[in-house]
């Protein structure tokens, strides 16, 4: 662990670089962490899913008691 705090920006660089897959960390011997390549953002494609989703007819209806209860009224 300690050798990794010490050389940590190395380390980034050297996955940055593609010179290593991924760097693990060990703490007594057991890895508790690993350095891997950030993953590419995929393009986004609006409209996806159309036609996948239902909105039920009532979704933006706010029921009576809970305006009353945000307005601090009683019911």
């Amino acid at each position: 662990m300690h050798e990794a705090k010490t050389n940590l920006s190395r380390l980034v660089a050297a996955v940055e670089a593609s010179e290593v897959n991924e760097v693990e960390i060990a703490r007594a011997g057991h890895v508790v962490a690993r350095i891997v390549p950030a993953r590419p953002k995929s393009a986004r494609h609006p409209g996806s899913w159309a036609g996948q989703v239902t909105i039920h007819p009532d979704f933006d209806e706010l029921p009576v008691a809970v305006a009353s209860a945000f307005r601090g009224e009683d019911q």
